[in-house]
């Protein structure tokens, strides 16, 4: 969902990153150790710029407040701010190329030209506000270059007004030329990469963004006004400032507007002490406090916050070498009151660093001390109710869910939450209530504007999450099939949309349609291994296994490590029978084995591997695997019993045959072996008898369970029971020649004694007769079980 990026490409950035998950995996420590040096190396390299315009011990001073500076926090401790850090050390980069390049009076040295002009590109590459760096350095060239080449009094005007290309203004001219022409390359490549059009934000992100004038522009004015207060007092941070943090003003008479009025009388007046004192550290100092700013301030377009701690990173720089300048002209004129002064100021700056640190431990503290600084923020109630819900505890999370709703009660995404939570908790009927809500707020269709320019993706979520709900209810389908549409038809790519829509056709057995809707899917999302996936099984579902097994294997080509594309293609590969594809199956088993040993369908599914190879030692102990990890799984206890009856190990089957009717007592092939194994093994014809007549419980025509009956009978000396028995079952069964067989023995046998003692039947019955569990009416005798996908 393209829209939803906000357009920020940093690739030197996310290449540290892997650099650390190469190294130690999402370990944090190795992330945070990287972002304290790049901290350090940035502080190293201010002090560098600062001794440009100041003394040693006030650059030091400068250096020294940037360090320790509270509103550092969120890019330092924060892993994510890494990017300001980086960005930071090829912007100072950039300006010590630049000062050094004009640092000849005569001529350029264009080899630092050229590295500025590179630094301002890995700047970028970054993050973008690393661009600004070459405002900067024209700030540089016209009021420190320019003025250290004036001798005779005159300010830079006067000296660019006389200068030529032969001279030193031409060479001046030259590098703000090369340097600018640069520039505006590296940005009209970076346009290039965002698409030349801006990210969409929604007015939850940046309410003054939405709103109409005055409010908007009142908003925006006071904002900047807001941050310098941060920088100037740093103890009210928040790591959000987003939502109803910071109130629109909506009208000239609200008292904020004094904040904005007084800030911009201050630059404008530091501006002009700057022009007429030809101060360079002041003149630098409101270059770096102002000009990197620019692109978050909203000024020139709406960005993705209100205010965020962060950006303040590479201004901040800029503040600290306005405090350092001013500090030092206090020293000069009492020297006790500065020493005071700075002491007080970096004690109480590193201890706000130090506990605030504290407040980034975890993401529960960190949104939990948001709250402390205000209360009308409903995107931080949602994050802490977050935080818990990752922790399980949903009740609480429930609680901090509502509160937002309550802050915010056109919050889509709270409402979706509130839904969510009360599914963990099992109240489905207050989910869906939630969820309807939530779907009343979405924005409704009007003539000739698409949806998708006007919905926020992530909260076409909650046509999913209640199509979810109540698809549990096999009654209601139809109904999850017609939000899934819906959804849809708000947008058109929304690729997880049609992924559940096609698992809902399914379940309605409409297997053609899921197919078509899958490869619908294909066409926004060709490199989605669960869409392979998912047409897989559908093709599974409607007989065609070759072609089912080419799209299994496909999204085994994009997700090698994709679990049920391993486990069902490995199925799928034993089903096809032939013997080199077994050795396929065998090897995706045991990579998903590597992955997680504790999938006792792995082992089952290997165990019926050995099986077709013959090899029952290696089956029974992969079905022992199996039935240890889950000691009711139907499959694995039948297969496992059944493979030692056949190894003429029936006393060893009948606890497993035991364990499996305990679990699952309609299966009626574990009874019937059972039941063979009570007469002829361990002969207890009462155990048989319960296991034959639960059968016929279950299933009062079933022949095999009949004829055993009549064999338990028999073995009792029960023969006019028994015939009677085994007239019904030949009735049944009529084309069964054992059964035929068998009547007419015990037919034989009553006709034998009957003139001798009819009321004392013979105690042996005839050994012909033998109690059958494989018998099967119609079909030949299968007895394994295979494991369901």
């Amino acid at each position: 969902m393209y829209e939803q990026s906000h357009k920020s490409y940093r690739p030197l950035t996310v290449l540290t990153f892997r650099w650390n998950y190469a190294i130690h995996g999402l370990q944090p420590a190795g992330y945070h150790l990287v972002n304290l040096l790049l901290h350090a190396l940035v502080s190293l390299l201010y002090y560098r710029v600062c001794a440009m315009f100041l003394p040693e011990f006030a650059s030091f001073v400068a250096a020294i407040l940037f360090a320790v500076h509270p509103i550092h926090t969120e890019a330092v401790t924060g892993v994510v701010g890494r990017a300001e850090m980086l960005s930071s050390v090829f912007f100072l980069g950039a300006l010590l190329c630049y000062a050094r390049a004009a640092s000849r009076r005569r001529c350029t040295d264009w080899r630092y030209v050229a590295a500025c002009t590179a630094c301002v590109g890995v700047a970028m590459l970054c993050k973008e506000q690393g661009i600004t760096v070459t405002a900067v350095c024209v700030v540089y060239e016209l009021f420190v270059a320019q003025k250290r080449r004036s001798t005779t009094g005159q300010n830079w005007l006067e000296i660019w007004g006389k200068g030529g290309w032969g001279c030193a203004c031409g060479e001046a001219a030259r590098r703000i030329t090369t340097v600018c022409f640069a520039t505006l390359a590296l940005l009209a490549a970076r346009l290039h990469v965002m698409g030349a059009q801006l990210p969409v934000f929604t007015r939850f992100d940046n309410p003054a963004g939405a709103a109409l004038p005055p409010a908007r522009h009142l908003t925006f004015a006071y904002l900047p006004a807001l941050n310098a207060w941060l920088l100037t007092l740093p103890e009210a941070l928040c790591c959000d400032w987003t939502m109803g943090t910071v109130t629109l003003l909506k009208s000239w008479r609200d008292p904020r507007n004094i904040a904005t009025l007084v800030l911009g009388t201050s630059l404008v007046a530091g501006g002009i002490h700057a022009l007429r004192t030809r101060s360079s550290a002041l003149s630098m100092g409101l270059a770096l406090l102002v000009l990197p700013f620019l692109p978050a301030s909203n000024l020139f377009f709406p960005v993705g916050f209100v205010v965020a701690e962060r950006v303040l990173y590479m201004p901040s720089m800029g503040w600290c070498l306005i405090i350092a300048h001013g500090w030092r002209l206090l020293a000069k004129k009492r020297a006790m009151l500065a020493a005071s002064t700075l002491i007080f100021l970096l004690l109480a700056f590193s201890a706000k660093t130090y506990v605030r640190n504290w407040d980034w431990k975890t993401e529960y503290t960190i949104f939990a001390s948001g709250l402390k600084v205000n209360r009308n923020n409903a995107k931080l109630y949602n994050n802490v109710g977050h935080a818990l819900e990752a922790e399980g505890r949903y009740g609480e999370a429930l609680g901090f869910f509502k509160t937002a709703v309550n802050v915010q009660p056109d919050d889509v995404g709270a409402h979706i939450n509130v839904g969510r939570t009360y599914n963990h908790l099992g109240r489905y009927q207050e989910a869906e209530d939630a969820y309807v809500q939530a779907k009343s707020l979405l924005p409704k269709a009007k003539p000739g504007e698409s949806y998708q320019a006007r919905i926020a993706p992530n909260h076409l979520n909650v046509f999913l999450n209640l199509a979810n709900l109540i698809s549990k209810n096999a009654t209601r389908l139809e109904e999850a099939d017609m939000l899934y549409r819906q959804a849809i038809s708000m947008r058109a790519d929304y690729t997880q949309a049609y992924i559940n829509r096609g698992d809902i056709l399914i379940k309605l057995n409409r297997t053609k349609e899921a197919q078509e809707v899958y490869e619908r899917a294909l066409l926004y999302d060709s490199g989605n291994p669960d869409i392979y996936y998912n047409l897989g099984v559908v093709l599974l579902e409607q007989g065609k296994a070759s072609q089912a097994l080419a799209y299994l294997d496909k999204a085994l080509e994009l997700e090698p490590e994709h679990e049920q594309a391993l486990l069902n293609s490995a199925i799928l590969l034993q089903e096809l029978g032939a013997a080199d594809l077994r050795h396929l199956a065998r090897s995706r088993l045991l990579k998903l084995l590597d992955k997680d040993s504790t999938n006792e369908r792995v082992h089952f599914n290997l165990g019926m591997v050995c099986m077709d190879e013959g090899d029952a030692e290696c089956a029974e102990r992969w079905f022992r695997a199996a039935v240890h990890l889950k000691p009711d799984f139907r499959s694995a206890l039948f297969n496992l019993a059944l493979l030692l009856a056949d190894r003429r190990r029936p006393l060893e089957a009948a606890p497993f045959l035991k364990q499996l009717v305990r679990h699952h007592p309609d299966h009626v092939k574990a009874l019937v072996l059972l039941g063979d194994i009570y007469i002829n093994s361990v002969k207890d014809l009462d155990a048989a008898e319960s296991c034959y007549r639960r059968i016929l419980e279950l299933e009062p025509d079933n022949v095999q369970a009949l004829h055993n009956l009549c064999v338990v009978a028999v073995e009792r000396g029960k023969l006019a029971i028994a015939e009677e028995c085994l007239t019904r079952a030949a009735s049944l069964a009529p084309h069964e020649h054992y059964i035929q067989r068998h009547l007419a023995v015990v037919r034989a046998r009553l006709a034998a004694v009957a003139p001798t003692n009819p009321t004392n039947p013979p105690t042996n019955p005839p050994t012909e007769v033998k109690a059958r569990w494989n018998y099967i009416p119609q079909q030949p005798p299968d007895p394994h079980e295979t494991d369901p996908s």
